[in-house]
């Protein structure tokens, strides 16, 4: 299912800024990810091959300054062992030690390094930066199942890059996305009132993923597709990674209130009823 955004959603999807002179539609799909509804909880093999395809495809770039190494091995999250957390920091990432005044060796204390490009956004709260439901999707019933649809929209982001429209010139910076609503766009794609002909624009990050590119060890699918919604879960994860904790808690918190509410009804039912019974005698 897709859904199409207005001006102001394809503003608050953007990654950069510039004059919008039409209103733009995106193609952003709701996914159907294990983690939604007040129920939903984090499914540890997505995250696992989430954070796999982070490692060896998104870290070259884009960075997770705020997320500690060590949560991977957390309850709740990819819930790696000891030993394969500790391994996971030495090998993949080093950090600039001050005392050292040198680079060393990652360890599980640390957290992930920043992005290896200055321009490229840190990644650890883009999941919740973003939002893919806007308007009368994104309000009501549909946030409270559904969340924001940050997880959605990243996803959708990286599975939408398609060949240019035949209306776009040969030499037009950067990649086509339908998901991307806040990129360049060439006037050739614009008709005589201004509307834009084809849903998206261009971003300059190229194309991350392309499917086939990253091998689970649980044999699950590589395609496009499927790679997109195991790192937009992973993402969700690292900016909400006591999510499920606080369903819990909330969960918890209604069910506490719930039986308070009877208890109190049945005890001001039980006090006030001799009071009653008098008065009606007394009406007699």
């Amino acid at each position: 299912m897709f859904r199409k955004l207005t001006l102001s959603a394809a503003i608050a999807l953007g990654l950069g800024a510039g004059a919008v002179h039409a209103a733009v539609e995106t193609r952003i799909e709701d996914f159907d990810f294990s983690f939604e509804g007040p129920f939903g909880a984090f499914d540890q093999l997505q995250l696992q091959r989430g954070l796999q395809i982070y490692t060896e495809v998104c870290s070259a770039c884009h960075g997770l300054k705020y997320v500690p190494i060590r949560t991977i091995g957390d309850e709740g999250g990819p819930e790696l062992p000891e030993d394969q957390v500790r391994a996971y920091a030495e090998q993949f990432f080093e950090v600039y030690d001050e005392e050292l005044e040198d680079y060393r060796p990652a360890t599980p204390a640390d957290q992930f390094p920043v992005g290896a490009v200055e321009s490229a956004p840190d990644l650890s709260l883009m999941a919740k930066a973003r939002k893919g439901f806007s308007g009368p999707y994104g309000t009501g019933l549909s946030q409270l199942f559904n969340g924001m649809g940050g997880a959605e929209y990243i996803a959708s982001l990286m599975a939408g890059y398609e060949e240019p429209p035949e209306c776009a010139p040969d030499d037009m910076d950067g990649s086509y996305n339908v998901a991307f609503a806040y990129g360049g766009f060439p006037e050739e794609c614009i008709d005589e009132d201004g509307a834009h002909m084809v849903p998206g624009s261009w971003i300059a990050m190229g194309q991350p993923l392309w499917g086939d590119d990253v091998i689970f060890a649980d044999g699950s699918p590589s395609d496009i597709r499927s790679e997109s919604q195991d790192v937009a879960a992973f993402l969700m994860w690292a900016a909400e990674p006591k999510m499920m904790a606080r369903k819990q808690a909330g969960l918890t918190g209604v069910i506490f209130l719930t039986i308070l509410s009877v208890l109190l009804y049945a005890t001001n039912k039980r006090l006030w009823a001799p009071h009653k019974k008098k008065a009606k005698s007394g009406d007699t």
